[in-house]
């Protein structure tokens, strides 16, 4: 099996990413038809209330990410995305029924998205940790990657025939297949050889176990300049439902098809940005700051393209940047978290990247009411660079300063014989890996 693909050389690994994918399409599918009722059918094109639902929907992985980072490293995995997906899948025929009933109205989908970004915040930690138990640790960035192009491939299918069948049967069915979707991740997870799985450490009881992930994390300058960048961007960046809703509406006059198929554009480069991702042998922390730039200046020519084709056409790159970037940004917190504190890590990672969308969603939407849509990508834009400034601020200030920790004080490192800093976490090889890349980056800050 080719390098690209060889996580799925793993039994486990191949039935949880078929039931995956299927679940990811009926997920885009959802958020597709969501919006748009949202912005053409409760609302008169306010993209403002798009912006609230996102809020609602994402808010809560920043107000339980203590406790869903917990629950991720102390109960089974397994079991607990059983529970998390069957309700992310009652709430979705529940909101399917309303709106094929036609009582529908902007509150209902106001609670709707409240309550699955409830249910989101828990299963979010445990699903990005639970791949860690499908396969071995020298595939694990792999099977990050695989899942990142798993999604995206979802995300060009699920939007476009989502526009397809809104136009034609409606916004309510496409909630009603969502909510048939996660079936097929719960028939999955009961295939999954439960004798091969590759439990993890589990985290003992005791005081202070909800801010242990926060103190690991301070203690990892590697990881803190990464969560920085994912909040900006995420925050303010990756609105792309606005973006795109209202470009297609109010820009270029166009209906739910043409919504549907610039989602499904921007997939394109998503996958293949995910794809080139999994062919790498591990993820580098300075390629997360070469792709901040690049996102930025992709959204910077996407806001000025006159044409909707245009438009479609650079959205390729914002996708390839975009998923360039989160994807390293995974794999690096991933594989370089102790495995006990993998589940509070993500969760917190998580909460940073989904948690400032109740700040951003609405600051972008009101930019797109108040001054057009190109201006709210033009948010994006300086998003993108100045999360790229900053990368390479702290590469030139990693050059001039030795860190040097303490054994007592950071009980998660180590200090190698020349004074650089490595997690007890990894192994004998993966450290020696560190210590390449943190010479890598020295040497990116000299040519800077």
């Amino acid at each position: 099996m080719s390098a690209m693909f060889r996580s799925l050389s793993s039994v486990n690994y191949r039935i949880w990413f078929a039931g995956a994918l299927v679940s990811n399409v009926g997920t885009w599918m959802q958020r597709t038809a969501q919006d748009w009722i949202v912005l053409t059918e409760l609302t008169d094109h306010d993209a403002a209330a798009v912006g609230i639902v996102m809020a609602l929907q994402l808010g809560p992985q920043l107000l339980l990410v203590p406790w869903a980072g917990l629950i991720a490293d102390r109960l089974d995995r397994r079991r607990t995305l059983m529970v998390t997906q069957a309700s992310m899948g009652v709430l979705g025929l529940g909101l399917g029924l309303i709106v094929v009933t036609g009582v529908a109205q902007l509150w209902h989908v106001y609670l709707f998205a409240l309550l699955l970004g409830i249910a989101s915040a828990i299963d979010a930690p445990v699903r990005q940790t639970f791949v860690s138990e499908l396969v071995g640790g020298s595939n694990l960035s792999n099977a990050v990657a695989l899942n990142s192009a798993s999604f995206n491939a979802a995300r060009m299918i699920g939007p476009a025939v989502a526009g397809l069948l809104v136009a034609v049967i409606g916004a309510g069915w496409v909630f009603l297949l969502n909510a048939v979707t996660f079936g097929a991740v719960l028939v999955s997870l009961t295939f999954i050889r439960v004798d091969q799985l590759r439990r993890s450490k589990r985290a003992p009881q005791g005081k202070g176990q909800l801010l242990e992930g926060f103190r690991y994390v301070r203690s990892r300058p590697d990881l803190l300049v990464i969560f920085v960048i994912v909040f900006i961007i995420g925050t303010f960046g990756m609105n792309f439902a606005i973006f795109t809703s209202t470009m297609a509406s109010v820009e270029f006059g166009r209906g739910s098809e043409a919504f549907g198929l610039l989602s499904s554009v921007m997939a394109v480069g998503s996958v293949t940005g995910a794809l080139l991702s999994a062919r790498r042998d591990r993820p580098r922390v300075r390629l997360t700051f070469i792709a901040s730039a690049a996102f930025g200046v992709s959204c910077l020519v996407a806001a000025v393209m006159p044409s909707y084709w245009g438009f479609a056409i650079v959205l390729v790159f914002v996708g390839l940047s975009a998923q360039t970037l989160m994807t390293t940004a995974n794999g690096t917190v991933q594989t370089t978290t102790a495995p006990e504190m993998r589940g509070r890590v993500m969760a917190l990672y998580m909460a940073v990247f989904m948690g400032g969308t109740p700040i951003g969603a609405p600051v972008v939407g009101w930019v797109a009411n108040s001054f057009g849509p190109r201006w709210a990508i033009g948010v994006a834009a300086a998003s993108g660079l100045v999360a790229a400034a900053i990368g390479l601020g702290w590469l030139i200030v990693f050059r001039h300063l030795r860190l040097h920790f303490d054994r007592a004080a950071h009980p998660h490192f180590v200090v190698s014989h020349d004074g650089r800093p490595f997690s007890r976490g990894r192994s004998p090889e993966t450290a020696e890996e560190l210590e390449e890349d943190l010479a890598l980056d020295e040497a990116d800050a000299r040519r800077s």
